[in-house]
C-alpha cells in the first residue's frame, strides 16, 4: 500500500522530529508517494539551502498525478464550514483530494487533514 506524504511530515523528519522512524519505514518498503503541490511546496526551500542531493531524490520519488475537480474542491470546502471545520486553505484541499482519487492514505501532522477525513472518505495513515 503506498502513502502519500504530505508536507508536514517532510519538514518533521528533515529536522530530525518524532516521526522520522515512521517514515524511515515507508522509505525502506518503498511505499512513499508524493505529487506535484507537495514538492512544490517543499523544492523552493530545498533550493535556497542548496540541498541539491536532497532534492534529487525527491523527485526520483513516484508522483501521484494532480487532477483538480473544483466542484469536489467547493463541495468539500462547504461540508467543512457546515461541520464548523473553517480555514482549510486551497492546497491542503487538493492534496485530500489527490490522495482520494488515487485510493491512497495520505501520512500528515495537519490537523485540517483530520477535519476533512471527518467529512470525506480521505483516508489517513496512522
Amino acid at each position: 500500500m503506498n502513502v502519500l506524504v504530505d508536507t508536514s511530515i517532510w519538514i518533521d523528519y528533515l529536522r530530525g522530529g518524532r516521526h522520522s522512524q515512521d517514515l524511515d519505514i515507508l522509505i525502506d518498503e518503498n511505499l512513499i508517494v508524493v505529487n506535484d503541490l507537495i514538492l512544490s511546496e517543499l523544492i523552493p526551500s530545498l533550493i535556497i539551502q542548496e540541498q541539491t542531493k536532497l532534492i534529487a531524490l525527491l523527485r526520483l520519488l513516484p508522483a501521484q498525478s494532480v487532477s483538480i475537480n473544483w466542484n469536489e474542491i467547493r463541495e468539500i470546502q462547504t461540508r467543512c464550514m457546515k461541520k464548523g471545520f473553517n480555514g482549510i486553505g486551497i492546497p491542503d484541499l487538493i492534496v485530500a483530494q489527490n490522495a482520494m482519487q488515487h485510493n491512497i492514505p495520505l501520512y500528515t501532522l495537519d490537523k485540517h487533514f483530520r477535519w476533512l477525513a471527518d467529512v470525506t472518505s480521505l483516508k489517513l495513515f496512522m
